[in-house]
């Protein structure tokens, strides 16, 4: 006597065909939005080093100007905090961490089928 598994297998081989599809688009949604959330991380820490690099650059002119001038004028602070402060955001963005389990769904439905394959005995 077969297994019901596999007497299911050779009456209706195309039933094995949808499942594994149907795994294949659930592992196919999976990699989008993992995909998606390690392409904005690399944006944001991109952002991150450009934020740096225009901030540093903007402080060396402010000190610069600010030496040469004699009334201080409020920009020279401004300018360089504004670009410091967009620099932090993007930094809390990038460290921000990630809210869904990657790949969590097709773990549960390989366990669920798992489940299922011992139960047909």
């Amino acid at each position: 006597m077969l297994h019901p598994f596999i007497s299911t297998l050779i009456r209706r081989p195309h039933l094995l065909i949808d499942h594994l599809a149907g795994y294949a688009e659930l592992i196919r949604d999976e990699a989008s939005e993992a995909g998606a959330d390690f392409l904005g991380r690399v944006i944001a820490w991109v952002m991150v080093a450009v934020f740096a690099v225009v901030f540093l650059i903007l402080t060396g002119v402010a000190l610069m100007l600010a030496m040469v001038t004699t009334p201080f004028h409020w920009a020279l602070v401004a300018v360089p905090l504004a670009v410091l402060i967009l620099m932090v955001v993007a930094l809390l963005r990038a460290r921000k961490p990630s809210l869904a389990s990657h790949f969590a769904e097709v773990k549960a439905q390989v366990d669920r089928d798992a489940q299922a394959l011992r139960s047909a005995t």
